[in-house]
């Protein structure tokens, strides 16, 4: 089973890979905004649909997008092609942590992917060495939203260590020199679109190639998430999205 292909797959109705309606996206974004011309940098951008939006409102921009799934990048380069943004979008098949930091980027993009770092404390210090002084760190992290119970625990393959409550978040980046400018918390319908739509895109992809080899692994998946969600951690765990400047 190609769990890369399948991860895609499951994304398809919702590419912003995230608990976050496109509106607040573009919230997020004008917040955020750097002038038409800025430099962005999406670190784990999956189909780069944050730094294609964040594009939108810079017309004279360009970004890189990085990631290690090669679908996700193949379906970022399509998504710029058809919205005219291919010469604006330049896309890296590698791990984020090796990518150079020159300290040059207006915006930086990471939402949902601080794994990638290994956590947001070094999600803060090593996405953040891409920033310019002036310069906005756009960072999207879960949170306790209400004490983790063992099921969420469970769910998540998780520890209470792993998050803190909101309150926590923000100090945390507050101790690692940062500060929240702006933010979203998001909601309840926003965590539902994104867990239906994720369960949901796998099952119909599956019902709907019945013989492909990995239909039954694609069946299996979405039905083991959809019991992880809605017996383990729905309420439980919640998503911020903060706008970020150095102090």
């Amino acid at each position: 089973m190609d769990r890369q292909l399948l991860s895609n797959i499951a994304h398809t109705h919702h590419p912003i890979a995230a608990p976050i309606f496109e509106v607040n996206v573009n919230r997020l974004l004008r917040r955020a905004g750097r002038g038409p011309a800025a430099r962005i940098l999406d670190l784990g951008c999956g189909e780069a649909a944050w730094a294609l939006q964040a594009l939108a409102q810079h017309p004279d921009g360009h970004a890189d997008g990085l990631d290690i799934n090669r679908h996700g990048l193949d379906r970022a380069a399509a998504a710029a092609a058809d919205r005219g943004l291919a010469d604006q979008l330049t896309l890296h098949e590698r791990d984020a942590k090796t990518y150079p930091a020159d300290g040059d980027y207006d915006l930086v993009l990471c939402v949902g992917s601080t794994h990638a770092f290994g956590g947001l404390t070094e999600t803060l210090d090593l996405a953040g060495r891409h920033v310019r002084p002036d310069g906005i760190l756009l960072v999207g992290e879960g949170f306790w939203q209400q004490p983790p119970t063992p099921e969420a625990l469970a769910a998540l393959d998780a520890t209470p260590a792993d998050f803190t409550d909101l309150a926590g978040l923000v100090d945390v980046v507050e101790k690692a020199g940062w500060t929240p400018v702006y933010a979203h918390v998001s909601d309840a319908a926003e965590w539902d679109d994104y867990e239906w739509s994720w369960v949901g895109s796998l099952t119909e992809w599956a019902l709907d190639n019945p013989g492909h080899p990995a239909a039954e692994d694609a069946l299996t998946l979405a039905r083991e998430h959809r019991e992880q969600w809605l017996r383990g951690y729905r309420d439980v765990l919640g998503f911020a999205t903060l706008v970020l400047r150095r102090m």
